[in-house]
């Protein structure tokens, strides 16, 4: 077990080391959608690459989430078997709708599993990225 402290200097090191192996911009927040955004998220168990639609207003935000709903088939194309969550609520209790993809068995506190992660996030962002970028003005025409 780690300390506060411990767990944050390996958080840090782990995504320093990550933008140092892959470095590249990533799209992430700049999608040009308010409250639309690609994720890496890891932590002691699993990590996952994930699209949150994060937008206030219930009506918007299930929009956007249908748009990509409609665009299934082409998205598995892109990422493979993902889960999804229309009414997704984070720690905190906001509610935001979330498409996802997860590697289990694997941890941002083990440095041996740093190597698989890593490839995971370029292998499922490279995927989302390509799926965004080929359906993008589709999605915005909301």
């Amino acid at each position: 077990m780690f300390s506060k402290q411990e767990a944050q200097q390996l958080k840090k090191e782990f995504w320093t080391a990550f933008g140092k192996s892959f470095p590249r911009k990533w799209i992430l927040y700049d999608t040009k959608i308010k409250d639309f955004s690609f994720k890496f998220l890891a932590d002691h168990k699993k990590a996952e690459v994930a699209l949150d639609i994060e937008m206030k207003e219930e009506l918007f935000r299930n929009a956007y989430y249908e748009k990509i709903w409609s665009l299934e088939l082409l998205l598995q194309d892109e990422i493979g078997a993902f889960n999804k969550d229309e009414f997704y609520t984070l720690d905190h209790g906001k509610v935001i709708s979330r498409i996802w993809v997860t590697k289990e068995n694997v941890s941002i506190f083990n440095k041996n599993s740093w190597r698989e992660i890593f490839e995971f996030f370029v292998d499922k962002m490279d995927g989302f990225e390509r799926f965004y970028r080929e359906y993008e003005d589709f999605i915005k025409d909301v």
